[in-house]
C-alpha cells in the first residue's frame, strides 16, 4: 500500500471552504466528513482534512495560526503540464481565491500560487521531466 498523506487544515467557515474547493473541481469523501470536517480528495493518496477551528483545536495544544497574517505551511501540488498549472490556479482564482505571489517561470519549471478563503497558500508546480536527472 502506498504512503498516504492527510493534511489537516483549520477553516473558519466549513461551507464556504467546501464550496470553494467544489468550484475548483475537487470532491469530498463523505465517509470522513461531517458537520465539523470535510475530507478533500486531492488524489488517491493525498487528502486535506478541512476542520472547523474548534475541531482542529481538539488535535493540538498550540494556538491556531492566523493564516491571514502568518504562514505556517506552503502546500505544493504537482501538475502534469504548464496548462494544468494555469487551469488549477485560474480555477482557484475564479472560485474566490486570491493570488499569493507572482507566477514563477524558469523554463523547465513553472508554478503559480493562490490563497484559499482561509488564507492557506497552495502552490501548483510543473517541472519538465527531461530536466530531472535520474538519481543513481
Amino acid at each position: 500500500m502506498p504512503t498516504m498523506i492527510f493534511v489537516n487544515l483549520p477553516v473558519k467557515d466549513l461551507e464556504t471552504t467546501k464550496a470553494f474547493w467544489s468550484k475548483v473541481g475537487y470532491s469530498f469523501n463523505a465517509q470522513f466528513s461531517d458537520e465539523n470536517c470535510a475530507c478533500l480528495v486531492i488524489s488517491d493518496t493525498i487528502y486535506a482534512m478541512l476542520l472547523t477551528e474548534p475541531r482542529f483545536k481538539d488535535f493540538t495544544k498550540k494556538e491556531i495560526a492566523d493564516s491571514s497574517k502568518t504562514t505556517e505551511v506552503l502546500l505544493c501540488l504537482s501538475a502534469e503540464s504548464r496548462a494544468k498549472v494555469d487551469e488549477l490556479a485560474d480555477g482557484a482564482l475564479g472560485a474566490g481565491g486570491s493570488e499569493a505571489s507572482e507566477p514563477q517561470d524558469h523554463g523547465f519549471m513553472y508554478g503559480r500560487s493562490f490563497q484559499d478563503p482561509d488564507g492557506h497558500i497552495w502552490e501548483v508546480m510543473w517541472m519538465d521531466p527531461s530536466a530531472v536527472e535520474p538519481q543513481g
